[in-house]
Parts: C-alpha cells; sequence; structure tokens
C-alpha cells in the first residue's frame, strides 16, 4: 500500500505519487510505503529520496536509530504490528527519512501506530514533519506501555502462586513471560538512545514544544527499558526457585523409595533365606510356622520403620 498526503495551510489531502513528485508549496508531505517487496520500493523511492537514503529505508536487517542525513534525519523505529500476522521479530521496523515540509517512511509489515498516525494526518492535526514523528513514537508508546505493565502483572501472578505443589508446567509460562521480556527490550533500549539523539539533533524544523514532546516519549521508552529488565530478572529468579522446587521433589520422593527398599531388604533376606528348596530349614513341619514367619517380619518392619521415625529421616 502506497498512501500520499500533503498538508497546505489548513488544507489535508490524499494526492497520488505524480502530484507528489511535482508538489511545491506545501506545509507537509507524507509518503508513506507499505509493501515487503524490496526491488519495488527501490524504484518508488528513487524520484522521492537520495540514493543515499534510498539503501537505508529499504535494509532488511535495522535496528533503532537516528543519523543526520544532509539537513535532515534519518530514523529507525520499532512499532507495534498488527496481531495475527505471521513475520519475524516481535515488533514492527519502520524506517523514517524527514527533513524541512516531508516526510517518507517504509514498514515491509502493517502497523496500526502507522495507520492511526496516517488517520492524524487526514484529519489536519499534522502540520510539519516534528507532528509526524511524535505521532509515531507517541503512538508506539501508548500501545507498548499496556503490553510492558501486562509482562509484569503476568510475572506478579507467577510468583505468588509457587508453593512446593507448583505444576511443572508453570515454567513454561515463566520462560514465555522471560523470551517476551528479552524481544521485547533488545529494541525498546535503543529506541530510547535513538530518540534521545533526535532531541540533540541542530534541526530547525523541529521546534521546542516538539523536543520535549520527543524527550518525554523518549523518557517512556526508558521506563519500559527499566520494566522490562525487572521482569528478565525477576523471572530469572523464579526460574531458579522452581528449580530448586523440583529437586526438591525429587529428593523427598527419593528419600522416600529408599525408606521403603531399606524396611524391605531385610524382609526379603528373610523369606529369600527361609524359600531355600533344601532340607534342615527349622520348623518346616511345624504347623504355626506360617504365621511365626509372617509376625516376625511384620516385628522386623515395624522396627525398622519406628527408628527411621526417630531418627527423623522421612522429614529431612
Amino acid at each position: 500500500m502506497i498512501t500520499a498526503m500533503r498538508r497546505t495551510g489548513d488544507t489535508t489531502e490524499v494526492i497520488t505519487l505524480e502530484a507528489a513528485r511535482t508538489s511545491t508549496g506545501h506545509d507537509l508531505l507524507w509518503l508513506h510505503f507499505d509493501t515487503p517487496d524490496g526491488d519495488m520500493l527501490r524504484a518508488l523511492l528513487t524520484d522521492h529520496v537520495p540514493d543515499t537514503v534510498v539503501q537505508a529505508l529499504v535494509a532488511v536487517e535495522t535496528r533503532p536509530r537516528c543519523e543526520p542525513v544532509d539537513d535532515g534525519v534519518l530514523l529507525n523505529l520499532r512499532v507495534p504490528g498488527v496481531k495475527g500476522e505471521d513475520g519475524g521479530d516481535v515488533l514492527v521496523s519502520l524506517r523514517l527519512w524527514a527533513l524541512a515540509k516531508k516526510v517518507v517512511t517504509v514498514s515491509f509489515r502493517k502497523s496500526p501506530v502507522v495507520e492511526t498516525a496516517c488517520a492524524a494526518m487526514r484529519a489536519g492535526e499534522l502540520a510539519d514533519p516534528g507532528d509526524a514523528i511524535i505521532a509515531l513514537v507517541g503512538e508506539t508508546a501508548q500501545r507498548l506501555d499496556p503490553v510492558i505493565a501486562d509482562l509484569g502483572d503476568d510475572l506478579d501472578t507467577v510468583e505468588t502462586t509457587i508453593t512446593p505443589g507448583t505444576p511443572f508446567a508453570v515454567r513454561r509460562s515463566v520462560t514465555r513471560i522471560r523470551s517476551q521480556a528479552i524481544n521485547y527490550r533488545r529494541f525498546i533500549a535503543p529506541q530510547r538512545q535513538a530518540l534521545d539523539r533526535l532531541v540533540i539533533l541542530p534541526l530547525p524544523w523541529i521546534d521546542a514544544d516538539e523536543r520535549a514532546a520527543v524527550r518525554n516519549a523518549a523518557d517512556r521508552f526508558a521506563r519500559m527499558a527499566e520494566e522490562l529488565e525487572s521482569v528478565r530478572e525477576r523471572a530469572s529468579v523464579v526460574q531458579d526457585e522452581l528449580t530448586a522446587l523440583r529437586a526438591e521433589r525429587i529428593d523427598s520422593r527419593s528419600l522416600q523409595i529408599s525408606i521403603a527398599a531399606m524396611i524391605f531388604l531385610p524382609l526379603t533376606f528373610v523369606t529369600g533365606l527361609l524359600g531355600m528348596n533344601v532340607a534342615g530349614i527349622p520348623f518346616a513341619l511345624e504347623e504355626w510356622a506360617f504365621w511365626g514367619v509372617t509376625a516376625f517380619c511384620i516385628i522386623i518392619a515395624a522396627a525398622i520403620a519406628l527408628w527411621f521415625v526417630a531418627k527423623r529421616w522421612s522429614s529431612n
């Protein structure tokens, strides 16, 4: 999908790429290219973007960064994608090139953040490139904040339910939370750094109020990065605790099996000895012999069990 929008005075209109190529006198021209076809992107961007910028906008692997280019800025962001859409990373890469009166954005996957910002542009709420950048980073922070908070809440729930009888399946929940925290943090932390650099760049088309808004967005990403780091560390502690509980349960069961084996070991010896098919076994012809051996085995088992209880082996 290719979207071209132009704001002139108080009027905002959707135009064609051909009209955008020859557009003059506007206050803001925003071109958004949303397609996974790199060759098509190169062909479309050539008429609107310098060659040095085209290579950065169509790069396959990106990370959040901010680089000045001539009188403009190249800004790579990570924004939430569409739920249920197949893709690689948890966040969609959004490439942005901005200079006075012009913004060009490129994404290989759809994002509701871009759709919301484009809607704000069509509604006449964005007047310059600074407003467009603020709309994108502000909407990104707005959507990611509850997601990060939910990760912390999910981990809180797991922490409060951990008991010696906690099922091993809980480990999968903790692993999922930790994995998501790591995936989000690897993009959110450098995104904060990119926005911090954008604030200090001497760009004449970003005024003081817009710099303050970008700085506030950077602070929100910094808080999210700290929360993700906390979730990751807490998840590691919870995993260690679950591992310790599992080892304790295994040790307890092994001890119970060992106690049972030690109780029956002498009984097995007695029954094996008396069960030999040889002559000379004492009292073999007596009527009370079977019940006598049975009583003897019960007394031995009870004595060993009481000895274990007295030594408190079963509770260690």
